[in-house]
């Protein structure tokens, strides 16, 4: 994954961390005898506290990466256990080279765009055509910024072919396009089972006419009001090839960024989806193209 500027690090100290030998013992079930043993191996060879563990066949690598995740307050699910979607590949592995590259996105949107002069906006993510991974990228970017200090919202607008509700396996009976029509909804924001800090405003119920929905006032109103109570809100989008509804969702927005899909995206489609979007006083964080 390529990303159109400067990668910036940003991070925090961690909170109340307890050692890796802690946390492997009182989850996974070694003894103080084997803390010990695993703590003389790491004097005796100069390697990490978690290679001694394995090396000596206390742990297996996942145990160790599961621990710190655990020690870091990292959310995490490892790879394999069914509960999260594998497309959720910065929460299903978190520590691969790859995922980096989703952490660095991160870094940049929150010292650019998404806090420009002070100016908090939504960000929404768009594309010039169906089938650049848009949505993959918006999953994966909402998990990132769940393991930031705060709440992140993560709100399907793509009102024509919603899919987010089924990458995060929540029910969509409710959501975005019940409260533009009007109709008052309970508990139709949803957090995200196994991603603390992590929430999903699903589409709803298909609708007949999206684009005249989203272009409501209602729709500024209430990500105004989102705004306010969550740190971070991103918002998906359908394909600028369905229409005008992703102009209309980053004028609402304040913020756009568009994905490509390496040696399958058209340069003048992008061209013109950019024009359309600086026409609109929209704030571009800048082209990611997609290689997964």
């Amino acid at each position: 994954m390529n990303f159109q500027s400067a990668t910036a690090a940003v991070g925090s100290e961690p909170q109340d961390v307890y050692s890796l030998g802690d946390i492997l013992q009182r989850t996974k079930g070694l003894t103080p005898t084997q803390v010990e043993a695993a703590l003389c191996y790491q004097r005796e060879h100069g390697v990490r506290f978690g290679e001694a563990a394995v090396a000596l066949g206390l742990a297996r690598p996942e145990d160790v990466t599961w621990a710190l995740a655990q020690q870091f307050h990292y959310p995490y699910s490892p790879a394999g256990d069914g509960d999260l979607n594998e497309e959720l590949v910065v929460a299903n592995d978190p520590f691969s080279e790859d995922v980096e590259a989703f952490r660095d996105l991160r870094s940049q949107l929150v010292l650019g765009v998404m806090a420009d002069q002070g100016q908090r906006r939504a960000l929404a993510i768009t594309s010039s055509d169906l089938g650049d991974g848009k949505t993959f990228i918006a999953a994966n970017l909402a998990v990132a910024f769940s393991q930031l200090p705060g709440r992140t919202l993560l709100i399907d607008a793509n009102l024509r072919q919603p899919r987010l509700h089924k990458v995060f396996g929540i029910d969509a009976a409710t959501g975005l396009t019940g409260i533009l029509a009007g109709r008052s909804e309970a508990n139709v924001i949803k957090p995200v089972t196994h991603l603390s800090n992590l929430y999903l405003l699903p589409a709803g119920v298909v609708a007949p006419n999206p684009a005249e929905l989203l272009q409501r006032p209602s729709f500024s109103l209430l990500l105004r009001e989102l705004l306010s109570k969550f740190d971070h809100v991103l918002v998906d989008t359908p394909s600028h090839a369905s229409g005008a509804d992703s102009r209309v969702i980053a004028l609402h927005c304040g913020a756009a960024m568009i994905v490509a899909r390496k040696d399958k995206s058209r340069v003048p489609r992008m061209q013109a989806l950019v024009k359309l979007l600086n026409k609109s006083n929209v704030k571009m964080a800048g082209v990611l193209i997609n290689e997964f």
